[in-house]
């Protein structure tokens, strides 16, 4: 007798619950959408994101164009070229520091020592060069090596000894500033040399027009490309990737961007070396942060100290790096600020500019309590900062109101930050 094996076995194609069946099928990642549904699927992808608190750096884009209206409507000449060069170069020593400032606020710690480390690597530059004689180059990397040994030292007794990150920043925001006062002696006053490198930081200009622009198109190109293979490698992998005609639109964003601002330099002065500087670095690191095992580990402990070292995450050699890297840019910065006004004084470092560094870092969008946010928010709080600053300069507002509108726009950002991180909770990504 025969025994009919396939009426007898279990159909595994059989579905009992077709409506079961059917939901399952349409629960997939929401990136799908937008290939599968055009323009309808990037409307539906932005709700999702605004209903989960994935707000990323449109705030503070809506913030920046509103400030830049209210400028412009008040003085003309804000959004003239020389003014929009100026407020480049001048952004750019803050903006350092604010980069320092990401790696530190990912691991949801404060470091409020870089005021006084910038004000000691320009310090040292001019002591070890103007005073001494040392060759240029040999003392501005040892002038940048000084913010580097400083925020070492901060990072082990944080890391090793467990001494909390604000309250050994804060020592080292006394011990360093006290420093420079003493290297820079009784004068408090060193002129550099207007010729020198650490000048010329912020003084040279590319005046060829083809510089700007070349920088422009190097830029776009180098989006594309890297938008276009990251594509490739996610489709091999299975994984959801965006479409090429959103990367086209992307590009073509970026580029349009891009050329203005190399006709916007080209109409004074040209390219200014300092800006080139200042995007080097941030594309620089941000793909250490996103790209690398390094970045990857800065973000991890950010998110649950415990989780990462049951991982095998060095804790405490990432918390050490980590500083070190604070005060690497601290003293970069605190070069690019000494070339603004070619002099190391007792001032450096001081007054409003570990306020700017912070705040630029969480107004651009990175997240006090950690985990979350890209160099590039240096970039846009930086911005933000310094166009409040020019604004209200050529209105001839004392510097009380740019502190406390400085403050209530920081103020804003911490409480959209909180907001958002109550909101990801609800719709349970964070």
């Amino acid at each position: 007798m025969s025994i009919d094996k396939t009426s007898a076995a279990p159909d595994d194609h059989v579905v009992e619950n077709p409506e079961a069946a059917k939901a399952a099928v349409t629960v997939v990642d929401p990136r799908l959408l937008v290939r599968e549904q055009g323009l309808k699927g990037y409307v539906s992808e932005f709700k999702r994101k605004m209903k989960s608190g994935d707000l990323g750096s449109i705030p503070v884009v809506i913030g920046l164009a509103i400030i830049w209206l209210i400028f412009t409507s008040l003085n003309s000449n804000f959004l003239t070229a020389g003014n929009l060069s100026d407020m480049s170069v001048a952004m750019v020593g803050t903006g350092m520091i604010a980069v320092g400032i990401v790696f530190v606020l990912l691991l949801g710690e404060i470091d409020l020592s870089v005021g006084s480390v910038s004000g000691v690597a320009g310090a040292s530059f001019a002591v070890l060069n103007v005073t001494n004689g040392m060759n240029e180059w040999l003392a501005f990397v040892l002038a940048i090596l000084t913010g580097t040994v400083a925020g070492a030292l901060h990072g082990f007794f944080f890391a090793k000894i467990g001494v909390p990150a604000f309250a050994v920043t804060l020592a080292g925001l006394l011990f360093w500033n006290g420093f420079m006062l003493q290297i820079l002696g009784d004068n408090g006053t060193i002129n550099l040399d207007p010729d020198g490198v650490v000048a010329q930081l912020t003084s040279y200009y590319f005046s060829d027009v083809a510089a700007a622009y070349g920088l422009a198109a190097v830029v776009t190109a180098g989006f594309f490309l890297s938008s276009f293979l990251g594509n490739r490698r996610r489709e091999a992998a299975g994984v959801p990737s965006r479409p090429l005609s959103e990367t086209i639109v992307r590009t073509a964003l970026l580029a349009v961007l891009a050329f203005a601002v190399a006709i916007v330099f080209n109409q004074y002065k040209g390219l200014p070396l300092a800006v080139v500087i200042f995007i080097v670095v941030l594309l620089v690191t941000d793909f250490v942060l996103r790209r690398t095992a390094y970045g990857r580990k800065v973000f991890a402990l950010g998110g649950s100290v415990e989780a990462s070292r049951r991982a095998g995450i060095n804790v405490e050699m990432v918390r050490i790096s980590v500083f070190a890297i604070s005060g690497t840019f601290a003293a970069v910065g605190g070069l690019f600020i000494a070339s603004k006004i070619a002099a190391a004084n007792q001032g450096a470092g001081g007054g409003d500019l570990l306020m700017n560094a912070i705040a630029a870092a969480v107004i651009g969008g990175t997240s006090l309590f950690g985990g979350r946010g890209r160099t590039w928010n240096a970039l846009l709080g930086v911005l933000v900062i310094v166009s409040i600053q020019y604004g209200l300069a050529l209105e001839g507002i004392a510097s009380p109101v740019q502190y406390m509108i400085t403050g209530g726009v920081l103020l804003a950002t911490v409480v959209i930050d909180a907001v958002t991180r109550k909101t990801q909770k609800t719709a349970g990504r964070a």
